[in-house]
């Protein structure tokens, strides 16, 4: 994890995972702040990868109680550039890429973008499964959304 662990920032891991593309999905987000813990997951019985990477981070934003100031970490380079880069073109466009096709996720993405507006937030990208500690905690925590989805049914 990173080594910024003072107490004015909340420190945010998040992944998606998918059984089959789609399929069954899962979210988790680790969240650390000052000397405290939270972790968060879910599932979905029929979605996308990029879906879960998009809604693991929905649901760590939304668990914020105030605004704050925040490092997020994903390994979904979909997430990073769709927030960073993308983001702000689609939305210029009415939602439309720059080949003029509607935006897939743009439910979720229009989400993301609200929950954005009320932080201060630093998007970060790690490479997945690379022995990053926070990386590695969200997504035990996406697969264990994934194994509730599958228990359940």
């Amino acid at each position: 994890m990173s080594d910024q662990k003072n107490n004015k920032v909340v420190e945010i891991y998040t992944d998606g995972a998918c059984k089959g593309n789609p399929g069954v999905g899962g979210w988790g987000a680790y969240l650390y702040y000052a000397d405290k813990e939270q972790e968060l997951f879910g599932g979905e019985p029929l979605t996308t990868n990029n879906r879960m990477e998009l809604l693991a981070a929905i649901r760590a934003l939304e668990a914020l109680k105030k605004p704050c100031k925040v490092h997020l970490y994903t390994d979904s380079q979909y997430v990073q550039k769709g927030i960073s880069e993308w983001l702000s073109n689609w939305k210029s466009r009415n939602w439309r890429t720059a080949n003029k096709k509607p935006v897939k996720n743009d439910d979720l993405w229009k989400q993301l973008d609200q929950l954005t507006q009320q932080h201060d937030i630093e998007w970060f990208w790690v490479r997945g499964h690379s022995g990053d500690a926070g990386n590695e905690r969200a997504d035990q925590l996406a697969n264990r959304g994934v194994e509730m989805i599958l228990t359940e049914n």
